[in-house]
């Protein structure tokens, strides 16, 4: 395993999902004193895993059509205009 990529991307998963609206949807439902906290972790767990993985496989499909430094530029400006539309609506 290489160690400074897992690294990386841990630092920049963690970082993007704090505070965002799953983070705060599992808060809530582990807010629920009837709700088992195991079930709420391992649930909104599994429900990252295969978020995840829905990301490194569309990653590894698309990085045979298209080239890796036009993906970081895809990325890039899909970043700016969900930015852009949130900045819009706020």
């Amino acid at each position: 395993m290489e160690l400074k990529i897992f690294l990386t991307v841990l630092t920049t998963v963690f970082i993007a999902e704090l505070g965002d609206k799953t983070q705060l949807a599992t808060m809530l439902f582990a807010a629920d004193k009837e709700v088992s906290k195991l079930t709420v972790f391992l649930a909104a767990s599994l429900a990252l895993i295969l978020a995840s993985a829905i990301g490194v496989l569309a990653g590894s499909v698309l990085s045979e059509y298209i080239n890796e430094k036009y993906m970081h530029y895809i990325a890039g400006a899909g970043f700016i205009i969900i930015g852009g539309y949130t900045l819009a609506t706020a």
